[in-house]
């Protein structure tokens, strides 16, 4: 695509924007997953329950920075005499359509509402997650496991849910930040659930490693009202792997084209170190079950006519 070609979708896709902006203000808010509309669940010892819920966070379309710097990257690799920071080249410029996304990682109790719908391609575990805690974020989720809860969340709700994409995860993280987390130039143990008495990032001070998931909304979130974006758990997004940005897309969407089916989480996690829950940072993984990886989604608005 010539130059020309993608400035003239940029303007395209920024026309587009204002009509979703006013569909996404119609879906914002709390879903119910209860599968009925009793206003309580009922649990195995009688007692009852809160209802489960999902709450969206409204993010605006716009456009960003994807990526670092060459001149950064180059600090970093110096810093931590780690090449892999190449991975997050080059630079370049995204336009995010409006969408929702969920203002934590998803959790145990709403994994286990959802996995209690009728099956659409794959069994589902009602309670997979290591640490255990219907406040904890779900972990030890495949990227197929996270993706089914997508499709059931989908039908049960008549919206379009799924994974992020690799641009929508790190637009939303930054929250219109440039510096490396969205709280600033370093994090704490009292911002995020990472790894602090390892190596640290800025010269930030070390504390207690709390060596296991922490319930979700346990640190105050970014600009835009979302939680755990750093650390806690990875999250799985839409793309298939790539090396590096050279012909990613530009619109926002998924970058799924490329024979590797190798899959992309974003943020780190409780077992990180600082450096790897930066706002650009991303890692390949395989389809696996672990207990740092879970995920978070996002809901499209149907386009308007």
């Amino acid at each position: 695509m010539s130059r020309e070609e993608q400035e003239q979708k940029i303007i395209a896709l920024e026309k587009e924007n204002q009509a979703l902006r006013e569909r996404i203000a119609e879906l914002e808010g709390r879903l119910s997953l209860n599968s009925d509309n009793s206003s309580q669940t009922q649990s195995s010892d009688g007692l009852n329950k809160k209802p489960v819920s999902l709450d969206m966070v409204s993010i605006p379309g716009g456009n960003f920075m994807m990526g670092t710097e060459d001149e950064e990257i180059e600090r970093l690799i110096k810093k931590f005499n780690w090449e892999y920071f190449r991975r997050e080249k080059p630079q370049h410029k995204v336009i995010v359509q409006p969408f929702l996304m969920g203002k934590y990682p998803v959790t145990q109790a709403q994994w286990k509402a959802i996995a209690s719908l009728p099956k659409v391609n794959r069994d589902l575990k009602a309670n997979p997650s290591r640490f255990k805690g219907d406040n904890l974020p779900v972990e030890t989720v495949s990227w197929e496991d996270a993706v089914e809860f997508c499709q059931r969340l989908s039908n049960r709700t008549k919206q379009e849910y799924r994974l992020p994409s690799e641009a929508e995860w790190e637009y939303a993280c930054r929250a219109g930040t440039t510096t490396p987390f969205n709280f600033g130039e370093t994090i704490t143990g009292d911002l995020a659930n990472y790894k602090t008495t390892r190596r640290t990032y800025a010269n930030e001070p070390k504390g207690d490693f709390r060596a296991k998931t922490t319930p979700v909304g346990s640190f105050p979130p970014n600009p835009l009202g979302l939680y755990d974006m750093h650390g806690n758990v990875w999250e799985w997004c839409e793309d298939n792997w790539h090396d590096n940005y050279e012909g990613a897309p530009t619109d926002g969407s998924a970058w799924i084209s490329g024979k590797d089916t190798t899959k992309v989480v974003r943020g780190g996690s409780w077992s990180s170190n600082p450096r790897f829950c930066r706002s650009a940072f991303r890692r390949l993984t395989r389809d696996n079950r672990v207990n740092y990886i879970g995920f978070r989604v996002v809901c499209i608005a149907p386009k308007t006519t």
